[in-house]
């Protein structure tokens, strides 16, 4: 699964660790985010997210 880095601070989301501290299970592809998930460091957008290279 591809990891996602927040364009505006830099957090990668690693959809193998999921985002626990927000009840986001390990595994969740990052399409499959809720669409009011924000970044857990900074609480930018998904849409403020790109696909890591």
């Amino acid at each position: 699964m591809k990891k996602y880095v927040c364009d505006v601070c830099g957090y990668v989301y690693d959809p193998a660790v999921g985002d626990p501290e927000n009840n986001i299970a390990a595994n969740t592809p990052f399409e499959q985010l809720p669409e009011d998930w924000t970044c857990p460091e900074c609480g930018a957008a998904k849409d403020q997210f790109s696909p890591q290279e």
